[in-house]
């Protein structure tokens, strides 16, 4: 389209959407925001608003939409929320002042990963974004959180360790430059199932002397020495150009991102996407809720900034000993002091988010009730200061000194702000009587104003002798003396007339005309005086930002230790001792979810013990539905539990520090992208056995269910001797299978020990007793199982009639004729046996002497456990088919 046919405000619009392509351009027009051409067809669409059109010079009306300025938040999120970025164009000078056209810039891009609007983010999660680089087979990745100011870098060597890491942040944007697409990573799939909105950035972005620049300017060091990211060459550039990013579409000086923390994954234990999935640590595996996660139970902090703290200790457990036991410290001090610990609690209620209020006054996007709620919070830090301060424990006491009580700063609003403001900053009802002698003047002067002119209306009546003379007020004339014309000659010559009406006439006094400037005047001089104010003094606080951010941190660390303890004395946890010789010694141990579920304490506690020993591989066997991934899952979750700090449900608990814990409990076709229930078992297991190390827990589930039972078999059995194998892997592993052949390893390999999950038999009908014994399980319980779960009695009679046949019969032989005969099976199989000599064939007699042939020629010396449990296997079919 030719620009010259354009309005001028259109052209304006349009040379700002130049600027913005990518983006959905919000163009402020007076009260509303508006949207033209493809972005109006979009937000009609996506938001489903009524679509208008627009004269702008061309021969057809422009499509157009809108919405209010003043609840532009709720359309952004929704916007944001399905992966669009948002331009927001302001007007920047005053349309009174103006000449031509208003001055029109976009003051912010809004992306999923920078919406700072609290009443669109979930209090209880960090909003990150993540900047990935990939160069050299090498990851950088960086993440920040513009809503709490929280900025990380790290350094990854494999597309494995990025997904775990994407899994633990779980960002809402990423962004990357265009090599990841390169990488072999599917960040189709991050789309798609995981909703991460993705983008790819110009090249630019990754020029290592740019994001060194900007990242010296910004931090205000001479070297990177200063921010330790000498050994992060990848992660430099990611964060580099990460703050890049964050200064186009933020258009502040995010003041408040006042430090960069480098971690390596080392420091933290490894929990992959599956573990996190398998485990339930923050939300369930099927309905994606809270409830019925570990983080359900442990989480009963009271502020925002100690759920979303809580959170991370669970997504990042710890695996220095000193660390833990400083937390545990903590904890148990708390849980012992009862009546502190309640005390801080309540004292923690009314505090509300600081981390993400100090974003919005470091945005100067926050308004006085956002001051208003800051100070509230303030309020409460000396009574929590206080009260710690009769703390023993070292961590409670290092909270105690990184705790700023901030009192001047709560002084300041509690002087300057009104205890119950407006939303608006520009609109006066801020500042508080008393704190500038000026703001109370122009107060005064537009209160008493109605005063001064009843005073003057009352004065020139009695000078004038008209009886109703009135001083009225309209837009266009301002402030006026009325005269009927019945009063007309008694007017005096120092009235100007302003306006001839049908039966009166309006004048204008200097007296009067000094009063409406004074009291027009005051009204707009002070709404401005006090948006100077408010600003000085929401500047004031933003300089702040450093104490006010580390107290915050303090605060929420104070909320999750107080929440762990409030748990524990609830839940009848104990504190767990911490060492390092690779012992697991759990008495009693119950899984905190379940146990929660279940009335009336009806949970059934269970022992475990590994060790780097004799007891590295615990095999259990069992019918499914009597507990087993339960058993398995809880270990998991009081070793994860201990090492984040927190007491464990059991009778007594020796921990061994775990540097990772790897999960593979149950299938599911993983259909979307078209892979089987056993390629996804497989996969995972792959990963396990090429990532765990010694000092790892692995949680498998049956493995191996996913094919063929002798495949299935052989895998499992190989698995076992891998991981058992101190030379090979040697992880402390809880193995749950149905292959009750594998219950011969325990004689054949040391470190291998037999359980089962107890069960009482009652005729046909079992019960689980859901404890778990010594010793291998016989049987699997399977049609017992059918008949619980429901399964109609004609086809367990039926399943009955089969595993008759199949325990008197090779099952590779027989399985096709059984699944055609009928009720009396025996009956009809003899008769089909005599006649049908082709059949006979595959059934032929075998004499003892060819089993015992055949044993004799084996070569043992040269045969692995595999080929010697299939040859085992094979011959005692023989001699279980002989006629």
């Amino acid at each position: 389209m030719s620009s010259s046919t354009l309005t001028p405000m259109m052209q304006q619009y349009m040379e700002t959407k130049e600027q913005y392509k990518d983006c959905i351009l919000f163009y402020r027009l007076g009260d509303f925001y508006e949207m033209f051409f493809d972005d109006a067809l979009t937000v009609t669409k996506e938001l489903d608003i009524t679509l208008t059109g627009k004269n702008c010079g061309l021969e057809e009306r422009a499509p157009m939409c809108g919405v209010p300025y003043h609840a532009v938040e709720g359309y952004l999120t929704r916007l944001v929320q399905k992966g669009y970025k948002v331009a927001i164009c302001e007007q920047v000078e005053d349309p009174k002042l103006a000449k031509g056209i208003v001055k029109r810039e976009v003051v912010r891009i809004v992306t999923p990963g920078t919406n700072i609007n609290t009443q669109a983010l979930d209090e209880t999660k960090n909003n990150y974004i993540m900047c990935i680089v990939y160069i050299a087979d090498r990851y950088g990745l960086s993440v920040a959180d513009v809503s709490t100011g929280d900025y990380f870098v790290t350094e990854l060597d494999s597309g494995r360790k990025l997904l775990d890491e994407i899994a633990k942040f779980f960002p809402s944007e990423i962004i990357c430059n265009e090599s990841l697409y390169m990488s072999g990573l599917d960040l189709e799939d991050l789309k798609n199932r995981l909703g991460i909105t993705i983008y790819s950035l110009d090249a630019w972005y990754f020029d290592d002397g740019m994001c060194t620049k900007v990242l010296k300017d910004h931090f205000k060091v001479s070297s990177l020495e200063g921010l330790g990211l000498t050994d992060y060459n990848c992660g430099l550039i990611a964060a580099g150009a990460l703050l890049q990013y964050l200064y186009e579409t933020q258009k502040t000086s995010l003041a408040h991102l006042t430090g960069i923390i480098s971690y390596t994954t080392g420091k933290y234990m490894l929990l992959d996407s599956s573990s996190r999935r398998n485990l339930e640590l923050c939300e369930t595996l099927r309905e994606k809720q809270k409830r019925g996660s570990l983080l359900w139970v442990l989480d009963k902090t009271k502020t925002a900034m100690g759920a979303r703290t809580l959170r991370s200790f669970v997504e990042q457990p710890l695996i220095h000993r000193e660390e833990v036991i400083k937390r545990l410290d903590a904890v148990g001090e708390l849980k012992d002091d009862a009546i502190s610990r309640e005390e801080i609690r309540e004292y923690l209620t009314p505090v509300y988010d600081l981390e993400r209020l100090i974003s919005k006054i470091s945005y100067q996007s926050a308004n006085p009730r956002d001051l208003i709620a800051f100070k509230s919070s303030l309020e409460m830090l000396p009574h929590i200061k206080y009260i710690l301060g009769d703390m023993k424990t070292p961590l409670l006491q290092e909270l105690y000194e990184e705790l700023d009580t901030l009192e001047e700063l709560c002084q300041l609003i509690q002087h300057a702000i009104c205890e119950e403001p407006p939303l608006a900053m520009k609109e006066g009802g801020i500042i508080k009587e008393g704190y500038h002698p000026d703001v109370d003047k122009l107060r005064n002067a537009k209160t008493e104003g109605k005063t001064w002119l009843a005073e003057l209306e009352a004065e020139e009546r009695e000078k004038t002798g008209i009886k109703n003379l009135k001083i009225k007020y309209n837009k266009v004339f301002g402030y006026y003396l009325e005269v009927t014309n019945s009063y007309k000659e008694l007017v005096p010559d120092y009235y100007t007339r302003k306006q001839t009406l049908a039966n009166a006439e309006r004048y204008i006094i200097p007296r009067l005309k000094e009063l409406e400037d004074t009291i027009l005047g005051a009204e707009d001089k002070l709404y401005a005086l006090e948006y100077e104010l408010y600003c000085n003094v929401r500047d004031t606080i933003a300089d702040e930002v450093v104490r006010i951010q580390k107290t915050a941190k303090a605060i929420a660390q104070i909320d999750v230790f107080a929440s762990l303890a409030l748990v524990a004395e609830r839940n009848n946890y104990v504190r767990p001792k911490i060492n390092e010789k690779g012992v697991i010694d759990i008495k009693n141990g119950r899984h905190p979810v379940v146990e929660k579920m279940i009335p009336n304490d009806m949970f059934i506690a269970n022992d475990t013990y590994l060790d780097d020993k004799k007891n590295r591989v615990s095999i259990i066997t069992g019918p499914n539905m009597a507990g087993k991934s339960t058993y398995m899952r809880q270990t998991a979750l009081i070793v994860l539990m201990a090492q984040i700090g927190s007491f464990v449900p059991a009778e007594t608990a020796n921990i061994g520090i775990v540097d990772r814990i790897f999960t593979r409990v149950g299938a599911s076709d993983d259909l979307a992208s078209g892979q089987s229930t056993f390629m996804v078992e497989m996969t995972e297991v792959a990963n396990i056995l090429r990532n765990a190390t010694s000092k790892s827990l692995l949680i498998l589930d049956e493995i191996g269910r996913g094919t063929s039972t002798f495949d299935g078999l052989s895998i499992a059995w190989a698995v076992v001797e891998h991981i058992s194998n101190g030379k090979l892997l040697g992880a402390k592993t809880l193995f749950a299978t149905h292959y009750h052949e594998l219950t011969e390893l325990e004689g054949k390999i040391d470190s291998v020990n037999n359980y089962c999950i107890a069960v009482k038999e009652k005729g046909d009908d079992i019960v689980f007793l859901r404890k778990i014994v010594k010793g291998g399980a016989d049987k699997s319980y399977g049609i017992q199982v059918a008949k619980l779960a429901g399964v109609p009695e004609s086809v367990i009679a039926r399943a009955k009639e089969i595993v008759s046949e199949l325990s008197e019969a090779d099952i590779t032989t027989r399985v096709r004729d059984i699944s055609v005969q009928s009720a009396d099976t025996k009956k009809k199989m003899k008769k089909y046996d005599e006649v049908d000599l082709a059949q006979m064939s595959l059934f032929d007699t075998v004499k003892d002497d060819d089993v015992l042939k055949e044993l004799e020629e084996l070569d043992v010396a040269h045969l692995t456990p595999m080929d010697a449990l299939n040859t085992i296997h094979r011959l005692q079919n023989k001699l279980k088919n002989r006629w």
